[in-house]
């Protein structure tokens, strides 16, 4: 049975998704979704510059401690990092969501906290149950495009963050080829995974214009509760939704969907 699953492939070494679903015999195929613009890099290296001003750092996303990288990757800011930032940030709170970014940020020399929440809010209720209110501000990396639950709950209970947008997404360029190639070829797979309700939006349009009565004979799946929750604003019935953002859980979730009387 094939699975698709709409995200970017690993940088380096096979994906664990396609891995983890090989071991329910289900062959799994990537097609990227997204492209990032990296914005106000020069801003977050200024602020990298002075841990003192903050309590500690926020990530809800991979691509904001890709952003750090980016940042790090001149050898002067590279060599101030090394030096003293690093561990000066290292003697505060570094929270994170889930084990991608938990990784990034350990190569960036950081010690992660809270990957286990599993999306924002679980994080923020994490975060709190940690930081007093009207301390220092968290800084907190994002994208154009993050959800407001995790400030506002936040701002609630009085704790300070400090956003700064260091990146944008936009529709990988060859998405629709993709997609159109991919169900060409492979013909109607036993399930599609979203990772991201960016993901839901650009890439519903295009599934929807395939021929034939696609969406009625695919079980679409979720990395987690957001995800899902866009997948059904948009009028997507979820036959499952992996308990945790990670591999092991959400091949788990999809060969539970698929053979519902073996459970």
């Amino acid at each position: 049975m094939k699975v698709l699953l709409l995200k970017d492939p690993k940088d380096s070494g096979p994906d664990p998704y396609i891995k983890e679903l090989g071991l329910y015999s289900l062959e799994a195929t990537l097609i990227p979704v997204l492209s990032f613009e990296f914005l106000s890099l020069e801003s977050l290296f200024e602020k990298l510059s002075h841990p003192e001003c903050y309590g500690g750092l926020v990530f809800t996303s991979p691509r904001a401690t890709e952003a750090i990288k980016m940042c790090l990757e001149e050898s002067s800011k590279k060599e101030a990092w090394s030096k003293s930032l690093k561990q000066m940030w290292n003697m505060k709170p570094t929270y994170v969501v889930g084990k991608a970014t938990a990784s990034l940020v350990e190569e960036l020399g950081l010690t992660p906290q809270g990957e286990k929440s599993g999306n924002a809010e679980k994080l923020a209720e994490y975060i709190c149950s940690r930081e007093k209110p009207n301390s220092s501000a968290l800084l907190f990396p994002c994208g154009a495009l993050k959800r407001e639950v995790l400030p506002t709950v936040l701002r609630e209970k009085g704790i300070p963050l400090e956003g700064l947008t260091v990146y944008q997404t936009t529709q990988h360029p060859d998405l629709q080829e993709s997609l159109s190639t991919y169900f060409s070829q492979q013909g109607i797979p036993a399930s599609v995974v979203f990772f991201s309700p960016s993901g839901v939006k650009f890439c519903l349009q295009h599934i929807q214009k395939l021929p034939g009565d696609v969406i009625n004979q695919i079980k679409f799946a979720a990395i987690g509760p957001t995800t899902a929750e866009a997948m059904g604003a948009a009028g997507i019935s979820v036959s499952c939704t992996a308990g945790t953002p990670s591999a092991q859980d959400l091949a788990a979730a999809i060969h539970t969907a698929l053979h519902p009387h073996n459970c």
